[in-house]
């Protein structure tokens, strides 16, 4: 069993930028500016934007963040993204999830310049990435494609279920994974909440990509033997014996699923270090593109 070490990969990956970044200041070039835009004070993402702004540092990026209070309204959000749009300097931004019940996180994420937004929601790169055209791929699922990469982990017609539908994650997983690509070529089962008899498409994968957000969920029976798991999933557990008060756990019961898997991800450290790592990749694109 080999673990796919997201936090290894993500490493590379910035050292990989960071030498791209060292050439354009040696050349006299502008670097690659990242926003980030965070309403409230949701512990999670203030935890998420803050890795992002220490990445940013260590590669040699601009960064900035607008940390705005809960109860700004959603026009002056919108205010805000109009004015990240028209500004030259910034090459890319991301909006963090989850925004405040009052703000329209669909309105809010329309309003983002598709050439600006390096997280790859806007319906426009949702558009581009269907039809195989370039565009900004979401970067957790482009996270993962790295990974598969990277391991040299065969996908071409192996069977792969991705587990949950969302539009961050499982949609767009499930769109690249049947494209023609180096991590693609394969077949590709969606499954979620209404789904009969889900143990007995897991059973059957060569591939399980687990986004469905209930923690340790996937347990090793409903598994083969050599099967590949990615699990993104992330949730804090209630556990008195951590200093913390809990423990982090992924979709996927690591500890019996593990005994079967010939590669799988670690929760913490597999996933979620790729989706920053990622970001920055398609930050640099953006700049790269308005050059």
């Amino acid at each position: 069993m080999i673990i796919l070490d997201g936090k290894k990969v993500s490493n590379d990956i910035k050292d990989e930028i960071a030498a791209q970044v060292a050439i354009m200041k040696s050349k006299g070039e502008k670097v690659p500016h990242l926003a980030a835009v965070l309403v409230g004070t949701d512990g999670a993402s203030m935890t998420y934007v803050g890795a992002k702004v220490k990445a940013c540092e260590r590669i040699g990026f601009e960064s900035t963040l607008i940390d705005l209070p809960e109860e700004t309204t959603e026009q002056e959000l919108l205010s805000h993204i109009h004015n990240l749009n028209n500004n030259d300097d910034i090459d890319g931004f991301i909006v963090q999830l989850p925004l405040p019940k009052h703000i329209d996180e669909q309105k809010v994420l329309m309003a983002v310049d598709p050439d600006k937004d390096v997280d790859g929601f806007h319906p426009t790169n949702v558009g581009r990435m269907t039809l195989d055209l370039p565009s900004f791929l979401p970067a957790t699922p482009f996270g993962i494609l790295e990974l598969l990469e990277r391991y040299n982990v065969e996908t071409s017609g192996k069977h792969v279920v991705v587990m949950g539908r969302s539009h961050i994650v499982g949609r767009p997983m499930s769109i690249l994974m049947s494209q023609k690509r180096n991590a693609g070529n394969a077949t590709v089962t969606v499954v979620h909440s209404r789904t009969q008899n889900l143990a007995e498409f897991t059973r059957d994968a060569d591939i399980i990509v687990a986004a469905i957000g209930i923690s340790e969920f996937l347990k090793g029976d409903m598994v083969k033997d050599g099967v590949v798991i990615i699990d993104v999933g992330i949730t804090r557990v209630p556990d008195d014996t951590k200093k913390r008060g809990y423990r982090l756990a992924g979709d996927v019961d690591f500890e019996s699923v593990s005994k079967k898997a010939s590669f799988i991800t670690p929760v913490p450290g597999g996933v979620g270090p790729m989706t920053i790592a990622m970001l920055l990749k398609n930050t640099l694109l953006a700049r790269e593109m308005r050059s």
